[in-house]
């Protein structure tokens, strides 16, 4: 039974909610604020204070316990999460316990949850690309989908506003497919990288190399500093060298005056007034006391993830909306997306024995897609993929699987060893009816709400997408000169690429769409949703940016329909 609250109204009420802290929520956060409303920031995790908060920041491998391993208990109570690669000793503490909250998976679905304020912005890979018209072209062009409501012309200049704000650095390529940034200096790549870029590039027409376009700042920037090479960003950066909630966009956000961020919060519904067909607020429980409370607002930002989000729409159930608040066109929690990865080749590079580079760079390269982009090219498949990889030199841990030992070992492994230069490609998903979230209201979980079931996965399509994929990393490798080139297949099932998408798309008609192309639902129109379920497609490159690029734009649209009295 659950304790209810009985604050008043008034002292619950703000002009605006913003549900979820991540990349989008903050973003929300600091528009909204800075634009003079008052704004409430709910976030189920707990509260994560940046610098202080990074608990394992400065820690050297040998004062691990478990030497950055989890250990079997944590695997029982991280059913899904210990699946995979996000979860370890040193930012254990920033996941969701799975035994809270099990899923049930039709179809295997990995569902990286964080448990923090801050989402995964403090977890994410910092890769930084926009998108482009090819991208928001290619659900009219090929039929998949729905068309998008915008063109990169109209997101343009809030990629441009989000970047000079969060700050990526990169290097200008002038490549159509892949639109340049506002750019810091970008990290260089290493002697290997170097040589591979030319061979790709003077052996194949309308394929280049670049180094990635991260997150991670290369000069001092609005107070924090530049990147210190150290590549342990999963625990927290307390220098503030790369895009987080906490450091970017929280601290502008507060000094407002008129933020208040609430952790433990967990959001369960949003009320709905069909009088007035309106949101009024939220409904939400204390993680800690199970204690219900209810707040108030004018506009409510739905940021709490793919699949949070989809959650709290479908469990927000009305008269007016049996299916879910918003849910007239039944297409929430449907057209599930993600990337697919893990398919690509790898090899070595010789002639480089003397030669080493700087530090841990957080950072790696980038091929931007090439297949489909001329209309003559016919594949076997429809849109494209990239690739991310790098180079670096095997260290000491070549040696574990050996037998050797003495002195003579010892001084071989205090060496580098071999270079090793690898592509892995990023593939595009077309977004299918059929892929989906639901909920299943027969089974609860710690706090009485219903669980997440996922029946989504690749098809044929992406299938036919991989032997590209495959086969193409090991021809440009070999013609760079890499040797001992070798492909791998390792398998990709939705949610590991974590770049969820879908779920409560944008469009121009309300029976097939959620929201238009504010990010305004249709059917409510105080209500706003600009994290990754909006989305219509994935592209191939990480979403991220254009989640940032499209909160902005939305928040400005929001307060600019207040001014008019249109919300």
């Amino acid at each position: 039974m659950m304790n209810l609250n009985t604050n008043g109204t008034e002292q619950n009420t703000y002009d605006a909610i913003v549900i979820g802290s991540g990349l989008s929520g903050g973003w929300a956060a600091k528009e909204l604020t800075e634009k003079g409303l008052t704004v409430l920031m709910l976030e189920r995790g707990h509260q994560l204070i940046h610098i202080t908060g990074y608990e394992t920041a400065m820690m050297k491998p040998w004062q691990f316990k478990h030497r950055g391993r989890i250990t079997e208990e944590q695997r029982k109570t991280h059913e899904f999460l210990s699946r995979d690669y996000p979860y370890s000793e040193d930012n254990a503490s920033y996941w969701f316990k799975d035994s809270d909250a099990p899923y049930e998976e039709i179809k295997k679905f990995d569902w990286f949850r964080p448990d923090i304020v801050g989402g995964k912005s403090i977890m994410w890979g910092r890769q930084s690309y926009r998108w482009s018209d090819q991208d928001f072209g290619a659900n009219a062009k090929d039929g998949h989908g729905i068309d998008w409501p915008i063109r990169y012309k109209e997101i343009e200049p809030w990629y441009e506003y989000v970047e000079k704000f969060a700050g990526i650095s990169g290097q200008k390529e002038g490549y159509a497919p892949l639109p340049d940034s506002h750019f810091m200096p970008p990290m260089e790549m290493n002697c290997v990288e170097l040589e591979v870029k030319k061979g790709i590039e003077s052996n194949f027409k309308q394929r280049i190399m670049t180094i990635g376009r991260t997150a991670n700042i290369t000069v001092r920037h609005n107070g924090r500093g530049p990147c210190q090479y150290r590549n342990l960003c999963s625990r927290g950066c307390p220098f503030g060298a790369y895009f987080s909630t906490q450091s970017t966009t929280l601290p502008p956000a507060m000094a407002t005056g008129r933020l208040t961020v609430r952790p433990d919060s967990i959001v369960t519904e949003v009320t709905y007034d069909k009088d007035k067909q309106r949101a009024t607020g939220v409904k939400v429980i204390d993680a800690n006391t199970m204690q219900a409370r209810e707040y108030f607002a004018k506009i409510i930002f739905v940021n709490a993830s793919t699949v949070g989000s989809a959650f709290i729409l479908l469990n927000s159930v009305s008269d007016r909306f049996p299916n879910g608040l918003g849910n007239d066109s039944g297409v929430v929690g449907r057209y599930l997306m993600d990337h697919q990865f893990r398919y690509g080749a790898a090899g070595e590079a010789e002639g480089f024995d003397d030669k080493y580079y700087f530090g841990r760079r957080a950072n790696g390269i980038y091929v931007p897609r090439y297949r489909n982009v001329d209309p003559k090219e016919k594949r076997d498949y429809v849109r494209g993929f990239g690739y991310q990889g790098g180079a670096s030199r095997e260290g000491w841990q070549r040696g574990i699987a050996e037998m050797g030992v003495g002195k003579d070992f010892k001084k071989e492994l205090s060496q580098p060893g071999i270079w090793e230069m690898g592509l892995g490609g990023f593939g595009e998903c077309l977004p299918y009816y059929d892929n989906r979230m639901y909920l299943d209201h027969t089974k609860k979980d710690k706090w009485g709400l219903p669980s997440v079931v996922f029946d989504c996965g690749f098809k044929e399509n992406e299938e036919e997408m991989r032997k590209d994929m495959v086969n193409d990393a090991a021809e440009m490798l070999e013609a760079a000169g890499i040797k001992n080139v070798k492909t791998y297949q390792e398998g990709s099932t939705p949610g590991q690429a974590i770049h969820e998408m879908g779920t409560a798309r944008m469009g121009n008609d309300p029976k097939q769409s959620v929201l238009n192309k504010w990010n305004q639902m249709h059917a409510v129109k105080n209500i706003f949703i600009t994290d990754g379920s909006c989305m219509d497609s994935t592209a191939c490159q990480n979403p991220s940016l254009t989640f940032m690029a499209l909160t902005a734009r939305a928040c400005d649209y929001a307060v600019k329909e207040m001014k008019k009295m249109n919300i």
